[in-house]
């Protein structure tokens, strides 16, 4: 599942992009600082940052810098203010992937959003992951151990996603069920998450590559860490 992060200290902006970049594939993330955006830049893998550059804790423009440092391959877009042409030409020559001024038709911002969330797709046509003797195609729906195949249900193919999409990372218990289980239910009792994660060991031989983070959550272990 696609991820994107929005940094916008405009509530009522911020609450207008989650609701128009939405949808049943993707997760949207709401951030009012620098602060908090680094916060999440640092718990889960994210598909695409929307970035205001005028910001209460400081510029956009470094949080940029910043990412693109770390990850040059993670797309940027830039929301700013007709009167800030200098801000613009410092983004994209930092690295921003686009820019859009306000105000701006929310139609437009999700062309603009789509566009570089595919370009980022056709950069890795078959959305796997390889690791040792573990090799999972998310595209196509195919896990392998050792070469042979392994039947996933619906709910572990979620949570190896997130698992080796965040690999080296701990991914917290309570952003684990919140993703896994969607369907809207008020109460997800915590122990179908831990149900999930033996089966998921199991059946993968996982033990040693899926570690408890006990009190937090669960990482999976890159190889030769």
């Amino acid at each position: 599942m696609e991820q994107i992060l929005i940094v916008e200290d405009d509530i009522t902006l911020n609450r207008g992009l989650s609701k128009a970049l939405k949808d049943a594939e993707r997760r949207i993330v709401s951030c009012e600082s620098l602060k908090e955006a680094k916060e999440q830049l640092s718990l889960a893998t994210v598909s695409l940052v929307l970035l205001d550059i005028n910001l209460p804790d400081g510029s956009g423009l470094d949080l940029l810098e910043e990412i693109k440092t770390s990850d040059p391959k993670l797309p940027v877009i830039l929301l700013t203010a007709n009167d800030t042409d200098r801000d613009i030409v410092c983004g994209l020559e930092q690295g921003a992937d686009d820019y859009i001024t306000k105000p701006f038709s929310l139609s437009v911002l999700r062309a603009r959003v789509n566009t570089q969330l595919r370009k980022i797709r056709s950069e890795s046509p078959d959305n796997a992951y390889v690791d040792g003797p573990y090799s999972f195609n998310y595209k196509n729906m195919v896990f392998t151990f050792e070469g042979s195949a392994v039947e996933l249900s619906k709910t572990e193919q979620k949570l190896l996603y997130m698992l080796t999409e965040n690999a080296g990372l701990t991914v917290k218990r309570e952003t684990l069920i919140d993703r896994l289980w969607t369907d809207g239910a008020e109460y997800v009792d915590e122990n179908a998450l831990s149900v999930a994660v033996k089966r998921l060991r199991d059946k993968l031989n996982a033990h040693e590559k899926i570690r408890t983070v006990y009190g937090i959550g669960y990482s999976w272990v890159k190889e030769n860490e």
